[in-house]
């Protein structure tokens, strides 16, 4: 595990050397540091919980701050996200930052550093025991972010999106650290592990220690973008298309996630821990699920769509019981792998047509068949299709909470809620598929499409892996159980719900045909309706009346505007410049307390 941490630590430093020498070539090389990490990852995975590995290095004994790592299944799990998924984004960076005048970007060499450094740093916080080391390696995070969702240091949006990010994020590790004493003092240890232990034995309780947990909650759900800490990550998008593709799907957002589902073992009983996992956790699937699918930049309808799902893997994980942590950490490797090959998949559309905005794209899937299919395939399993993962995943997710003893009378309600929030995953799925792809009536390719430079097999290799996978794993998902399994069965009543892409017909089954029934016919009457109308129809929330206006603009530019009653909570998009955050930043700046 040192040697992992060490590695990045060298491979940050001579990054910049590399890159001035090579250009954007040395991401190769710098992508086989997490992919050689991975060969360690798998050569010690853990047999089982007691199986994990310890590493122990005095640092700051009389502060309690010593480098302690222990290599347990959770932190397995976590690590093949974290170096899989960072190996394959370093490699689609070579492709990402080639430009047809062939010049260097003048910061391209620290970004490299940052991007290696940010893999180590979430290496290290998974395998973190010591909740203090954890707590450095998880600042180290929100630094990083902020320097690369910054890249563009030149655009204003940049530099605000990198500003609210590291404010949101290192605000809450501040209410995070002052937990993290609380539980360390009143506990008697440091030690995560020995923390969730006694506190399985019920020996650490009180208010003091209730008072902790919501304060380590706050750090939690605020690296996740839960609400009401959500607006952060939308704005993110400003990014580079690799880091959103890394932190924003894979890395940065899941740490939230993982510190939730570390604590779920010993304190899901707790008083605090339910109403604020469970609670926040519904809140964000439906209003995230509403605000994606009413975006036209695809970067905003995936990272809107990321919120909305980071809430449902925090129910399952944050609920108690190992059934529903199994579900839970089934959803979270699936959304790794669907949401980061679509996050590529938009970089490559954006790099290929110079636009995101799915108005200016027709004809896109006649002109890139394959990266059509590769979009397909990761689609589908956000959509929960089968026999992609998503579709195992959200089967999991409906019946285990269906049955789910943790949440007792609550379980039909929360249900009830994922089922809603799963039209919108559907519709939003489906609207980025057709969005991007679709010839939407016209006769010919429209002009971005027609003159888009074509995607090289390498820059379209590392979204086609991903995609490949969530297929692979959702037509054998018994071999992803064997990898999740240990972990959920430590958790107190064990873990009987096994995985399999066939659990006969019953309700859950029949609750993703509802589903699929309700939101495909949304999608297919809005693409009619503007195919008939020879344009496009805009969606979006204003603020001043509350109501939603519907502005349908014809070919010969007139536009005609209805009101209607519905009262939500929304954020003004940005006409004629989707991809800029700004519009964002400063609706949520200013308005967001009308939540």
């Amino acid at each position: 595990m040192l040697a992992i941490l060490i590695a990045h630590a060298i491979a940050t430093a001579v990054a910049p050397l590399l890159v001035y020498r090579w250009g954007r070539r040395a991401f190769y090389p710098l992508a086989l540091v997490p992919l050689g990490s991975l060969y360690w990852v798998a050569t010690n995975w853990p047999s089982d919980q007691s199986d994990a590995r310890v590493y122990r290095l005095d640092w700051v004994p009389q502060l309690s701050m010593d480098i302690d790592l222990r290599f347990d299944t959770l932190a397995a799990i976590m690590s093949i996200l974290v170096l899989g998924v960072g190996a394959l984004v370093l490699f689609y960076c070579a492709d990402y930052f080639h430009h047809h005048d062939e010049h260097t970007e003048k910061r391209l060499p620290s970004f490299a550093a940052e991007l290696v450094a940010f893999s180590g740093a979430m290496f290290g916080l998974v395998t973190s025991d010591n909740m203090l080391l954890l707590y450095v390696f998880w600042e180290l995070t929100s630094v990083l972010s902020f320097l690369l969702v910054g890249h563009y240091a030149e655009r204003a949006t940049s530099r605000r999106a990198a500003t609210q990010a590291l404010m949101v994020t290192t605000l809450g590790g501040l209410a995070m650290l002052v937990g993290i004493v609380i539980l360390g003092q009143y506990s008697g240890t440091y030690l995560l592990s020995e923390l969730v232990a006694r506190a399985t034995q019920h020996s650490v309780t009180g208010t003091a220690i209730d008072v902790a947990l919501v304060l380590v909650l706050i750090g939690a759900l605020s690296k996740s973008a839960i609400v009401p800490m959500h607006f952060w990550l939308p704005g993110a998008m400003a990014a580079p298309t690799p880091v959103s593709a890394y932190l924003h799907a894979a890395a940065m957002v899941k740490a939230g996630v993982y510190l939730v589902a570390r604590l779920t073992p010993g304190f899901a009983d707790a008083p605090p821990w339910r109403p604020i996992v469970v609670g926040l956790g519904l809140l964000t699937m439906l209003l995230a699920g509403w605000r994606a699918v009413r975006e036209y930049d695809l970067k905003l309808i995936l990272a809107f769509g990321t919120v909305s799902q980071l809430g449902l893997i925090t129910v399952l994980v944050g609920s108690g019981g190992g059934d529903l942590m199994l579900a839970g950490l089934t959803m979270l490797c699936a959304h790794a792998m669907f949401k980061a090959a679509l996050f590529m998949t938009v970089g490559i559309i954006d790099h290929a047509t110079g636009t995101r905005d799915i108005r200016r794209l027709a004809w896109l899937g006649h002109r890139l068949p394959v990266l059509f299919v590769i979009a397909a395939a990761a689609t589908a399993s956000m959509a929960a299709i089968p026999p992609f993962l998503g579709f195992v995943a959200k089967e999991a997710d409906f019946e285990t909470l269906l049955h789910s003893p943790s949440l007792g009378p609550w379980a039909p309600w929360v249900l009830a809620g994922v089922v809603a929030a799963s039209v919108f995953t559907t519709i939003y799925s489906l609207r980025f598929l057709w969005g991007a792809f679709a010839r939407k009536g016209l006769r010919s390719p429209n002009a971005r499409v027609a003159q888009l430079h074509r995607p090289s097999i390498s820059f379209q290799f590392a979204p086609a892996v991903l995609a490949a996978a969530g297929l692979f794993f959702g037509l054998v998902p018994n071999l992803l159980e064997r990898l999740l399994d240990p972990y959920a069965e430590s958790l107190p009543g064990g873990a009987d719900y096994h995985l399999a892409l066939w659990h006969g017909l019953n309700l859950p089954l029949l609750l993703t045909v509802a589903i699929l029934a309700i939101g495909v016919p949304d999608l297919a009457n809005e693409a009619m309706n503007a195919v008939r109308k020879g344009g496009h129809v805009n969606l979006f929330a204003g603020f001043t009346a509350g109501n939603v206006a519907v502005t349908v603009t014809n070919k010969d530019g007139t536009n005609r505007v209805q009101t209607t009653g519905a009262t939500f909570f929304g954020v003004p998009a940005a006409e004629g410049a989707i991809s800029d955050a700004q519009c964002y930043y400063d609706a949520l700046r200013g308005r967001f307390v009308a939540l």
